[in-house]
């Protein structure tokens, strides 16, 4: 099983992806934290860390809507998979409209199989308590 879901998270984290690095990583992120996973949020937060350069974004995600850290691009996407994530929302047309003036056709469907597959791994491993790695030293809630 682990090397289905390793081969498909290759599949979604490659080099050609339509979705920049950064993007990918702030996704995935936003995801595990909907799906209380500490080791997701902890090894995504490094890889999103590491692709831009500095913890800004990793620490202001949870609030996102409130921050000018994000673009109009990422806020779509951010946007996006919380209506996926989370089962008290959906994704309505108005939504996908948004979406369709950042992403073309491949693009919105590479992020929608990217946030599926993270929903997956992030419910799996919160599930089991998989717990953190310290990958990413980040400060404790409140700081």
């Amino acid at each position: 099983m682990f090397m289905a879901v390793a081969l498909l998270y290759g599949v979604l984290d490659r080099k050609r992806s339509p979705l920049s690095p950064a993007l990918r990583s702030l996704v995935t992120v936003r995801v595990s934290q909907i799906n209380w996973c500490r080791f997701c949020v902890d090894v995504n937060s490094a890889t999103l860390a590491k692709r831009t350069g500095s913890m800004e974004k990793v620490l202001a995600l949870a609030d996102w809507r409130h921050s000018d850290l994000y673009d109009d691009v990422e806020a779509a996407a951010l946007e996006y998979a919380e209506a996926m994530t989370c089962s008290d929302r959906q994704v309505t047309d108005e939504l996908v409209a948004r979406l369709s003036k950042h992403f073309d056709d491949d693009a919105l469907v590479e992020l929608t199989g990217l946030i599926a597959f993270q929903n997956m791994s992030s419910k799996f491993n919160s599930a089991l308590d998989v717990p953190a790695q310290g990958f990413c030293q980040l400060p404790p809630p409140g700081q």
